[in-house]
């Protein structure tokens, strides 16, 4: 059918360019909403009427002959309707729609597929600090940066991986202190704990059991090893700056730990402190001094932000001589775009949202080159778990928070991450533990890879009993796939391609997941009507040949999100 729709596009362009020039290029089809209007669906007479200065369902008759005419349309296309003020509701033969099968065989993992491009997309997310293990937050942007990057992968795109930290912060003062107090013997409810709420200092301490682990070993003298880092321990509990370096090597390997669990990796790992210590702080500031786009007042150096749309300047360096958040982060960029990355997407949360003026600002004010809207951000919530109907707020792990690591061992892998891209990134989520673990058509992620398996099972069935191939079925006579639920299904699989090119311009994983659901959907209506392994050979081939093509776009769909299609369950 995507061979046969692009001929069709191709006319449609060829047409439309007639009637206007330069209107060839708005040459689209639609999926009708309802299925009785046809298969596809046009809208180019009601948008050319009005330039034109025709009525747009007299232009709907003309565009309609003249499209019957074509070799494209005399090929592929059973019938053009005029609906309503102008539509064109195209009916496709059956043919059109049942080359799908052939193309998704054919190309097999590949199918949805692009060309290969040449530029470079660095995707920068978790970027967690190494002060605790990683939190659902951490694993909702785990989830999306991951699917994002294989989204932008199927579009030829050359995807590159980082993950930016802080090792040198407040916080990190913060875990050296606590981790300190542990290995002195004093922990928290001790009397010499600090728990004022009024006293700032007693905010200044990590609370979970995940401290004296780091406290203990640390004693042990025991050697830590992360993706980015190695650190062995002094033991000498006097030793604070030894043991700063030693819990930032420790919690760098456990939150390596959870992401491998999780299935994530990263090319990169990028230090916040190298921008001060390379010196590309100082010389992101020097830049925009030199530009003209700072000034002094009250002690503190300002950005004139304003200049670029933000709502305010903004402080770059205060009284105090540090700099404000986000002046590393424009240096930062800067290294990004210097590094050959024309692209950059940053996944955050949605308290990061204050910082993407400023960001921009700078960037553009630097005057390197970067284009406006550089990088692109996309924003997340965090996310509320729910087990047993009520709230999970605290994992003595962590000692505040549920970690990612709790979730997976309450679920699975694969339930986590598609719970976790099911909705679209800035909305609420709550995530049910016990939704997540159910065996049935609720469980959104169950009932998805229960389709892959259920096909799996009629092949293997296949293979067993007749030694069926399925690369046997690329080229099998597929006449026989007439039925409305067999129709149905081929047109779903034809979306596949679109519906990824959409989700990866969007940063849209959820929409891999809402296609899925509705491919797993289509998939079991056709199960349900009508047998497969029948006794006419030519109807069984064709209808395996069916099945198999979905199987596999379940299986690239899935693999996309970073989920497994079993093939038994």
């Amino acid at each position: 059918m995507l061979f046969a729709k692009q001929q069709l596009l191709t006319a449609l362009a060829a047409e439309l360019e007639k009637l206007q020039p330069g209107a060839g290029a708005r040459a689209a089809f639609e999926s009708p909403k309802v299925a009785a209007h046809g298969d596809l669906a046009c809208t180019a007479a009601m948008q050319l009427a009005k330039a034109l200065k025709q009525n747009p369902r007299q232009l709907s008759e003309s565009l309609r002959t003249a499209l019957l005419l074509t070799p494209a349309f005399e090929r592929w296309v059973d019938a053009v309707e005029i609906a309503g003020p102008g539509f064109l509701n195209i009916r496709l033969k059956d043919a059109a729609k049942q080359a799908v099968v052939h193309e998704v065989l054919q190309a097999a993992e590949c199918f949805g597929d692009q060309a290969a491009q040449s530029n470079k997309v660095l995707v920068e997310f978790v970027s967690a600090n190494p002060t605790g293990p990683l939190h659902v937050g951490h694993g909702r942007q785990a989830a999306l940066g991951d699917a994002i990057c294989n989204l932008l992968a199927t579009q030829g795109q050359q995807v590159y991986r980082e993950f930016y930290y802080n090792d040198a912060g407040v916080q990190i003062g913060t875990l050296a202190k606590s981790t300190h107090m542990r290995a002195q013997g004093v922990k928290p409810g001790d009397a010499s704990w600090p728990t004022d709420p009024e006293n700032p200092e007693s905010k200044a301490f990590y609370n979970g059991d995940y401290i004296q682990d780091i406290a203990t070993d640390f004693l042990a003298g025991k050697t830590v090893q992360s993706d980015d880092r190695s650190c062995t321990a002094s033991g000498d509990v006097n030793d604070v700056d030894g043991m700063r370096e030693f819990a930032v090597a420790y919690l760098r390997r456990e939150q390596d730990l959870d992401l491998k669990a999780f299935d994530v990796r990263f090319d990169n790992y990028y230090l916040e402190s190298s921008l001060y210590t390379s010196g590309k702080v100082d010389a992101a500031v020097q830049k925009l001094k030199d530009a003209g786009k700072t000034y002094e007042q009250d002690g503190a150096l300002w950005l004139k932000s304003t200049d670029y749309g933000d709502d305010k300047d903004r402080v770059m360096r205060k009284g105090d001589g540090t700099y404000t958040y986000f002046v590393p982060d424009v240096a930062y960029h800067i290294t990004k775009w210097e590094r050959g990355f024309t692209r950059v997407v940053n996944i955050q949360g949605t308290d990061h949202h204050g910082t993407i003026a400023r960001v921009r600002a700078g960037l553009q004010a630097a005057n390197v080159g970067i284009p406006e809207g550089y990088p692109d951000y996309v924003l997340h919530t965090m996310v509320r778990v729910m087990r047993g109907g009520e709230e999970v707020k605290i994992s003595k792990r962590a000692g505040s928070y549920v970690t990612l690591r709790d979730l997976i061992e309450w679920t699975s892998t694969d339930a986590v991450r598609f719970f976790l891209l099911s909705r679209k990134p800035d909305t609420e989520y709550t995530f049910d533990v016990d939704l997540a673990i159910q065996k049935n058509n609720d469980n959104p992620v169950y009932y998805v890879q229960y389709a892959h398996a259920r096909i799996c099972s009629v092949l293997r069935a296949w293979a067993d009993n007749d030694g069926g191939d399925v690369a046997t079925l690329q080229n099998v006579d597929l006449s026989a796939l007439e039925s409305p639920q067999a129709q149905a299904l081929m047109l779903q699989l034809a979306k596949y391609p679109a519906m990824l090119s959409a989700a990866s311009s969007d940063f849209a994983p959820h929409d891999v997941t809402f296609y899925l659901r509705d491919l797993a959907a289509c998939y079991h209506s056709y199960y349900d009507a009508e047998r497969i392994l029948v006794d006419d050979v030519a109807v069984k081939q064709a209808r395996l040949a069916l099945v198999a093509a979905t199987a596999q776009v379940l299986h690239n769909g899935l693999k996309v999100l970073g989920v497994s299609a079993p093939t038994k369950m």
